[in-house]
Parts: C-alpha cells; sequence; structure tokens
C-alpha cells in the first residue's frame, strides 16, 4: 500500500490561517492523504498563540511543527509542555520546554515526526541537529519517519537529507518561505525538498508588505512586521511512501491559490 504524507509550509498570520481553514481538506481528499504535518511558527507573525494551534488542527493538521520563532509568544509554553502533537526543534537546549520528537498512529502504522533546527544562518545556540537526528533515530523506529528541518542555508538542508537518507522516509525544509524545485527521492529511498515554501499572502516578501521589507533593505526604520493583505496560497509537498519498506516513491508539489 502506498500512504500519502502531506507537508505544508510555513503557515502566516491569520490570513494564511484562513486559507488553509478553506483549502486544506479539499486536498487531503483529492490526494488521499493519510496524514498531515503543518509548520506554524508563523501563525502569528512571529511565534504561534493556543487558539491558532487549535485552528490548524481544526482546518486538518495531525501534527504541527515549530521553528526559531517558537517562544516569541510565551503563551504556548505550557501547550508545548501537554500537547504531544505540537511539536519545537528537538535539538532546542533541554531547558526548553515541550518535544521534538513523537510517534503516531496511522490506521495500522505508525510514524514518527521529528523537528529540527539548522545552526547555519540561525544564531539559536542549538544542539548539533545532526547528533541529535542520530540519537532520536537509535533503537527501534516507526516504519515511516519524517523530518521537518527548519534551517536558512540549503547547503546544511541537504547535506542533512543525505547524512539521513534511508534512515528516514521524508525530510523537507521550512523557514524560508520560498519553495524549492529539487523535490526528489535520493539514493537510498528518502523523499526531499529543501523548501516547502509557505501558506500566506502571494504578494508580499515572505509574508510581510513588498513595501515594509524594502523601507528594511534600504537601512529605514519599517516599524513592527505586518502581515500583507490580499489573495494567498497554500504551499507544501505531497510524499508517497511505500508501506512495505518505508521508503518515498514519489514527491509531488503542492500549490493552491
Amino acid at each position: 500500500m502506498i500512504y500519502h504524507i502531506l507537508a505544508i509550509g510555513d503557515v502566516v498570520g491569520e490570513q494564511g490561517l484562513a486559507h488553509l481553514s478553506k483549502s486544506l481538506r479539499a486536498v487531503k481528499k483529492l490526494k488521499d492523504v493519510h496524514f498531515t504535518v503543518v509548520n506554524g511558527e508563523n501563525a502569528a507573525g512571529t511565534g504561534i498563540l493556543p487558539r491558532q494551534v487549535d485552528q490548524l488542527y481544526a482546518a486538518g493538521a495531525d501534527v504541527v511543527t515549530l521553528g526559531n520563532h517558537t517562544f516569541r509568544r510565551q503563551q504556548i509554553a505550557g501547550r508545548l509542555e501537554e500537547d504531544p502533537y505540537l511539536l519545537r526543534p528537538a535539538n532546542f537546549t533541554g531547558r526548553a520546554p515541550g518535544r521534538g520528537w513523537g510517534v503516531y498512529d496511522c490506521g495500522h502504522i505508525q510514524i514518527g515526526v521529528m523537528n529540527l533546527i539548522g545552526r547555519c544562518g540561525l544564531d539559536f545556540h542549538a544542539d548539533n541537529p545532526f547528533i541529535a537526528a542520530d540519537r532520536l533515530l537509535r533503537g527501534d523506529a516507526p516504519r515511516f519517519t519524517v523530518v521537518d528541518f527548519h534551517a536558512e542555508a540549503t547547503s546544511e538542508k541537504l547535506a542533512m537529507g543525505y547524512y539521513l537518507d534511508g534512515r528516514v522516509s521524508a525530510l523537507w525544509g521550512t523557514h524560508t518561505h520560498v519553495p524549492t524545485a529539487d523535490g526528489q527521492v535520493l539514493p537510498k529511498g528518502t523523499g526531499y525538498v529543501s523548501d516547502l515554501g509557505m501558506t500566506g499572502p502571494i504578494r508580499s516578501v515572505l509574508g510581510i508588505p513588498p513595501e515594509q521589507s524594502v523601507e528594511l533593505f534600504l537601512g529605514g526604520v519599517p516599524g513592527p512586521y505586518q502581515v500583507a493583505d490580499g489573495p494567498c496560497k497554500m504551499e507544501g509537498v505531497l510524499f508517497s511512501l511505500d508501506g512495505e519498506s518505508g521508503r518515498c516513491v514519489d514527491v509531488e508539489r503542492i500549490d493552491i491559490r
């Protein structure tokens, strides 16, 4: 049997949440999706609020992953401790609340979901993500393991893809909000893409109004970031996984506008 795992890129603001709520369940039905992972770390612009986690679940997310903005909204700390379906990067310091790994039932099989953060260009004093992945993959692993690697550098993401090739079913990058055209099945059977893209305003710079971003690069004072208005897109990737081997057999880009 082939299992379809859908990964959705960073949801930006209430606008992105609304578009996800309108679009996700129809895509899941159309593509016969068995399990969905959504990165929600920008649902509040920067960070995520507990009510927005609930909105993501209501929209059709099975697991919500986070990233460098995990703790921008302190209201989320308690939720991270009590909610097994909400993951923050596993290689954050051990003092951070929450978890970065979970195993979930999906019919008669289980799916392991790992959330990691990169260190190249993201100076958050995180532990080495390669070593953290090794630690989490020790012992008996579920048939399918998928990884959201929240990282800046495509080189770090691709290196992680090859490092875990054959040990995980799929690995995708998040954080840069720009979809990449390198979706592929790596030599040992791991589905890979450097970045899913984002769920949020189309006419924007990574979700914020273009004029605000331009002002920043001109050396001005752009003020607090706002989420852009206008039509939205939902970007992600569908990974088709073989139920016998756990390997990926196809990688398909999703873009709903």
